[in-house]
């Protein structure tokens, strides 16, 4: 009898529909694993089992001849499904879904960085895709139970499974599908699930009136009064305006000093000249660097998903270089990359660069990563802006870094640091000694411009363009190099915190606490250097003349409806009733607060610029 019962047992585990779930759900366990961090066995069964046998139950009615091939087929997919969200996850913090196609080709670019970030024990997910291929082929026994399962099931019977399976995923999504937090979203709803959801549910958002998209609706929103009198206001009127952004750099990294070692002492330097404003914070989504170009020249959100120069950039974009080219100014781009990496060049003309510089005049000359190397980029840029500055207008140039870029293993001619034994071979280690370069290389453009003349004459704006550690991709010895480091824990808050600091004549040095993004950059620009912003819509304000009050939206790295205000980082579940808020790391937990107005505006601020942009012209052949 036991025999017996053993044998029932073992064919029923034999048969496709079984042994392809009883996969399926192991896998889904290592997924969960990751991106959740939850390994209570009931969850993924329950959450991902519908949808699989909604699939399987397909394959089981109308398959007979090739069933097992589709079955190899969809476990492959499903596979790979699984892959990507680990993956993705461990790189940008939330859940992948297939819009991420769009940037196949930035993906490739990066890969290097992708494959940092991949632990070994990952590609256990696709063991069985491999010993099942090869068993299929070369063992007579595994050909054999092939062909025995090769029939269709009984339709009534994989017609029962389609409809109960069916149900238990409509009753999983449609209760949340309102949920504000994707990842919670994703986990209510099971990986699967929320594949499926993201390409049914439609994209089309109802717009904004544009004519009721005014300057002080925004402000309002924001809660910002304007200064009668702004101070220093014009005092950089007629100046160069030079905008450096540092590739990956966060604030807790200045004034760093690790076994008597100072990481970044020309950032600490420039800060300590300078107006510097530590309470700053990256407004930047999917495209990471190419979107700090965006929010810094224009003054508007990202989109609500990809990156802006995928969306934005075939738009006429109100912009830093139009608003200074008013008042005689030339402008200019310098970035080491190809400039059809995230779409620059069509970015470029939507801002209204006069002209960019990409690897086409930087060249392949001491190559690291995607690039010429920072020191290459300062060098040839600050020969670029002798000339410009030869002209008899003013010029604004931008300038990207891009050496201490993720995965930050820099080559080791490159090292300027001794890395104490305990960060060699470590993220966070070698995050700090590409920062350390990136920081000597910095440091030759400051003494070349101010060589040339070009520093002291210019209005110099330095600032991070997004993270370098996420949390998501630490492992256990990072968290703890990060605990040394900042003597509590790292949190979410820290990691989208970037340093913002602004030197010129007349600017009286010193440390600001005002909170800030990078949506501010720009009318705080307008203000120093005198441009009239009376024709130009933006969301953010001018740091100067800043009222104690900031609402600062976040999209994509953070949950949708996350936001910053003066003490709290906001982030919702499926809604802002089971949020969470968190201390901003100048403040304390009994500081912390977060309203419910303050989500709802954030959400219209979003929307709002959303709205805008969509509705502008699109480019002209002239231009």
């Amino acid at each position: 009898m036991f025999a017996q019962n053993r044998l029932r047992l073992t064919m029923s585990m034999t048969k496709p529909f079984i042994f392809f779930s009883v996969l399926m759900v192991l896998k889904s366990y290592l997924a969960w694993a990751v991106i959740f961090d939850d390994v209570m066995p009931w969850r993924p069964l329950l959450a991902e089992i519908p949808f699989i046998w909604l699939i399987f139950s397909l394959i089981e009615g109308f398959a007979s001849k090739r069933k097992m091939a589709v079955y190899m087929s969809v476990n492959l997919l499903l596979t790979g499904i699984f892959f990507a969200a680990i993956m993705y996850y461990k790189y940008y913090g939330v859940m992948v879904n297939y819009h991420a196609l769009e940037q196949v080709n930035q993906v490739t670019a990066v890969s290097n960085s992708v494959f940092s970030l991949m632990d070994p024990h990952f590609l256990l997910i696709f063991t069985d895709i491999i010993v099942l291929f090869i068993l299929l082929w070369r063992n007579d026994k595994v050909k054999a139970w092939k062909q025995e399962h090769a029939r269709r099931t009984r339709r009534s019977l994989a017609s029962i499974v389609f409809v109960f399976s069916l149900l238990l995923c409509i009753f999983q999504i449609l209760p949340n599908r309102t949920a504000m937090n994707e990842i919670v979203q994703a986990q209510e709803m099971g990986i699967l699930n929320y594949e499926l959801y993201t390409i049914l549910k439609s994209e089309e958002i109802e717009l904004a009136d544009a004519e009721s998209i005014t300057q002080e609706r925004i402000q309002k929103l924001k809660g910002i009064t304007p200064a009668a009198a702004p101070i220093y206001e014009g005092i950089a009127q007629g100046k160069n305006v030079i905008l450096i952004q540092m590739e990956s750099f966060q604030t807790f990294l200045m004034n760093l000093s690790i076994d008597g070692q100072e990481i970044t002492p020309n950032m600490n330097k420039i800060a300590a000249e300078s107006l510097y404003f530590p309470n700053f914070y990256q407004n930047v989504g999917q495209g990471n660097t190419s979107d700090a170009e965006f929010v810094v020249n224009t003054s508007f959100y990202i989109p609500p998903r990809g990156a802006a120069t995928q969306h934005y950039a075939d738009r006429q974009l109100p912009s830093l270089p139009k608003l200074l080219k008013e008042d005689g100014y030339q402008s200019a781009t310098f970035h080491t990359n190809v400039v059809e990496f995230w779409n620059r060049g069509e970015l470029y003309k939507a801002l209204g660069f006069d002209h960019y510089y990409d690897k086409a005049f930087f060249g392949e000359e001491d190559q690291v990563f995607f690039g010429a190397s920072d020191e290459t980029l300062y060098r040839k840029t600050a020969s670029q802006m002798k000339q410009l500055d030869e002209a008899e207008q003013p010029f604004y140039a931008q300038v990207i870094s891009m050496t201490a870029h993720h995965p930050y293993t820099i080559p080791e001619e490159k090292h300027q640091m001794e890395l104490p034994e305990r960060y060699e071979d470590t993220f966070v280690g070698d995050y700090i000694r590409s920062q350390n370069y990136a920081d000597y290389a910095l440091g030759q453009f400051m003494e070349q411009l101010k060589q040339d003349g070009i520093w002291e004459d210019s209005l110099i704006i330095v600032y991070g363009d997004h993270l370098g550690l996420p949390i998501y991709s630490l492992d256990p010895d990072d968290k703890q190099l990060m605990r040394e480091i900042l003597g509590r824990e790292y949190v979410t808050a820290d990691m989208i915190n970037i340093p913002f600091m602004i030197y010129g004549e007349g600017i009286e040095p010193g440390v600001a606490p005002q909170i800030g993004g990078q949506i501010d950059i720009l009318p705080t620009v307008a203000n120093l250097t005198g441009a009239s912003l009376e024709e130009q819509l933006y969301f953010g304000q001018d740091l100067l003349n800043a009222t104690e009050s900031n609402l600062l939206p976040e999209r994509y790295y953070l949950p949708s409806g996350s936001f910053i205000n003066n003490t709290s980082l906001f982030m919702p579940g499926n809604s802002y009733d089971d949020g969470t808020v968190y201390p901003l790391p100048s403040h304390t937990a009994a500081q912390m607060s977060a309203t419910e107005d303050e989500f709802n505006r954030s959400l219209e601020l979003l929307h709002l610029s959303d709205s805008y942009i969509r509705q502008l012209p699109f480019h002209t052949p002239q231009e």
